[in-house]
């Protein structure tokens, strides 16, 4: 069952303020007709590029490469693991044997192998892989202190929607769980550029969205008044007339959100037929993998899912390898095979890159405790998209899968590579920070030739 106020008015006609709030961290991406223009002209946005999408799985606390797209069968066992390994549908490839659908379907698929930063600090790596830059150190004063823009909230302000009143970033079910899982949010981009959370688990048959209503209040008249309010107080100091901005963004993505029909559509996910809720699975990952296909399908140009924490240890109340990866990989395989079958058969495949990844891998010799630890010195990353070069293997670790062999990959040249799929040049795109410091999107990161030449 799902429920959501399409009128986007309660009988009363108010807005509840916590809805407000919610609602209006959803942004419109920010960007006049002008912005886009401008950005066409001197190729900061490709325009060839302008209806692209991303699902991005965001497997925080950071998936073991041995259990998942980097299995080394031939290593030691305190190496290879408790699992072994299968064949897949790409000769000489092999994945965890926890992984036999995307194994079926690796010709659609691409493995990054070689990705590393080189730290095992959570919090440095959700920065790292989230937005391009290194993070805080996990013992910092700062460690919560989000430096530079996610990939998403950038998508948003750069990009927009790819239809007119549809968030440009989402995140499903939930933005919770993992350690220091922190680092989604727009900074100084602005809060229009936030992802709207769901907050909801579309698995569940009560599944409601939460906060697109509108109860008692502050009226849509009242919210009107305000945002016309801000317009007129032009005379103020730039640091508060940024924040504003920044409220007046919020004001008017809440207007256009709560009264929007094809904003319920696109969340009602008991229209699906239920042979196809079947085949996604009937568990978080499955019917949240689902809920983004049908967000990308409505307009929504980049959609985060994030369902449970990966940082399986083995000690301190963490599950062990074995145990977390039973319990996790076989819904996680389901959900992204079913994802690129689904998209495929709807022809979305061409224009949506699916990326799954985590902050880092993990050891590569399991721990006293059959857990095995953090290691960013190399770990994978799972990439798909039909206008890309699939079926490929990028770089090579070693036999222990301890270090990279062959072909580094940065977390920048992962972002690089997303944001060339959405037709955003990343160095081209600057912004200016709190300190009005004019910061690209990224520095130095390249697109991965072997997936875009």
């Amino acid at each position: 069952m799902f429920r959501i106020n399409a009128s986007g008015t309660s009988p009363g006609g108010a807005i509840n303020r916590r809805g407000f709030l919610q609602a209006g961290a959803l942004g419109i991406g920010g960007l006049t007709l002008a912005d886009v223009a401008r950005l066409r002209a001197d190729g900061t946005l490709r325009s060839s590029q302008r209806d692209t999408a991303v699902i991005l799985f965001w497997l925080s606390g950071g998936p073991g490469h041995m259990e998942t797209w980097d299995p080394k069968p031939d290593a030691p066992a305190e190496f290879r693991g408790p699992l072994g390994s299968i064949g897949t549908s790409v000769p000489g490839v092999q994945f965890g044997e926890l992984m036999p659908r995307q194994a079926r379907l690796m010709q659609h698929l691409a493995v990054l192998r070689t990705v590393n930063h080189g730290t095992g600090d959570h919090t440095k790596g959700n920065h790292w892989m989230l937005t391009g830059f290194e993070g805080p150190a996990f013992n910092a004063p700062d460690n919560r202190q989000q430096r530079r823009p996610s990939l998403g909230s950038a998508t948003a302000r750069v990009r927009g929607a790819n239809q007119p009143g549809m968030p440009p970033y989402a995140a499903v079910p939930h933005l919770r769980g993992g350690t220091d899982n922190l680092f989604h949010y727009a900074t100084y981009l602005g809060g229009g550029c936030n992802p709207f959370v769901v907050n909801s688990d579309p698995n569940r048959d009560d599944f409601a969205v939460r906060n697109l209503t509108l109860p008692t209040d502050l009226s849509l008249d009242r919210l009107e008044n305000r945002r016309s309010l801000l317009e007129s107080l032009d005379q103020v100091r730039w640091r508060h007339e940024r924040q504003m901005q920044d409220l007046d963004e919020h004001l008017q993505s809440a207007l256009d959100l709560l009264c929007s029909r094809e904003v319920a559509r696109a969340f009602d996910i008991g229209a699906e037929p239920a042979a196809l809720r079947d085949a996604y699975g009937r568990h978080t990952f499955g019917q949240s993998a689902l809920l983004a296909r049908r967000l990308v399908e409505h307009g929504v140009t980049f959609v985060t899912v994030n369902c449970e924490p990966w940082d399986h240890h083995g000690s301190a109340n963490r599950l062990r390898t074995e145990e977390g990866a039973r319990l996790l990989i076989p819904p996680l395989d389901q959900a992204i095979a079913a994802l690129v079958e689904d998209l495929i058969d709807r022809g979305l495949y061409d224009k949506t890159l699916l990326v799954a990844m985590g902050e880092f891998g993990r050891t590569p010799r399991i721990n006293q405790y059959a857990g095995r630890d953090h290691w960013g010195r190399t770990f994978s990353v799972l990439m798909g998209c039909g206008s890309l070069r699939m079926g490929q293997v990028i770089g090579r670790s070693g036999p222990r899968g301890e270090d990279v062999v062959q072909r580094p990959i940065t977390p920048q040249d992962v972002a690089a590579t997303v944001y060339h799929h959405l037709g955003i040049d990343p160095q081209a795109s600057v912004f200016h920070d709190q300190l009005n410091r004019p910061l690209p999107l990224l520095d130095h990161g390249i697109p991965l030739r072997e997936l875009v030449s």
